[in-house]
């Protein structure tokens, strides 16, 4: 008999959701081995395939259909920016495997809304109409959830689960090989790694620009002390790699 096509798989009721825990099923850029395969190999990497697939087992629906579609869309030899996220979002046919992007036709979410608010007041781009980020995806701008998974309406479901280890490999993985890299770290979840960054980055004698403000969700994105509306992260970022020969592009 036939397998079924990957879309095929992922579509219930015409909503994208995952369905294996098998990290088989989830194509990578093969620069992205080295780091995967002893993840997976070791005990908190089996661990966490086993957990998904209880639950999936016991009828949980869990976003997104692809969990690492972040390393299938932007090389490791690319990435010239890496927006660091927390949780996908939980919502209905939001969470497509990137962080702060949702699926194509997905209304636009407050925290991404926010972010197309600063893009525009920085750049003078147009608001976008769309919340999917691949554009930026295919340009170099990684966009990695710390954890990669949760179940529909719970969020933070799966945190603690194992995911945490594994991107936290992603971003020590960037900051030993790319030269020059611009790291947009929006909350404290997101700053706490700044000191393992900058560290991993003089350790590979590599430069990183980290840039820190509030988060962009509407709770603490005008607030002191490091307002997200208004901080400048998208121009000092084109800016400073242009500097170094990588031109960056913010359009979407």
């Amino acid at each position: 008999m036939t397998a079924p096509k990957t879309a095929d798989l992922f579509a219930q009721d015409g909503v994208p959701h995952l369905t294996s825990g098998s990290p088989r099923e989830w194509a990578v850029d093969p620069s992205w081995d080295a780091v995967l395969t002893p993840f997976w190999q070791g005990s908190v990497g089996r661990s966490l395939q086993a957990r998904l697939e209880a639950r999936l087992t016991q009828g949980a629906i869990i976003y997104p259909p692809h969990p690492l579609r972040a390393l299938a869309l932007t090389p490791l030899s690319s990435v010239r920016v890496l927006i660091l996220g927390q949780d996908p979002y939980h919502g209905l046919g939001q969470a497509h495997g990137l962080a702060f992007s949702v699926s194509p036709g997905v209304r636009v979410p407050p925290s991404l809304r926010n972010i197309f608010k600063e893009l525009q007041r920085d750049l003078g781009q147009a608001l976008p109409t769309e919340g999917c980020l691949e554009p930026w995806a295919a340009r170099g701008v990684l966009l990695l959830n710390t954890c990669l998974t949760v179940e529909a309406g719970q969020a933070a479901s799966h945190a603690g689960w194992g995911w945490e280890v594994l991107t936290d490999a992603v971003v020590e993985a960037v900051a030993s090989s790319a030269p020059a890299c611009v790291y947009l770290l929006w909350g404290v979840h997101a700053q706490s790694k700044a000191s393992k960054i900058d560290v991993c980055a003089r350790s590979h004698g590599h430069e990183a620009l980290l840039l820190s403000s509030n988060h962009p969700s509407p709770l603490s994105a005008s607030r002191g002390p490091q307002p997200f509306l208004g901080n400048g992260h998208f121009s000092q970022a084109r800016n400073w790699l242009a500097a170094r020969g990588y031109p960056l592009h913010w359009a979407l």
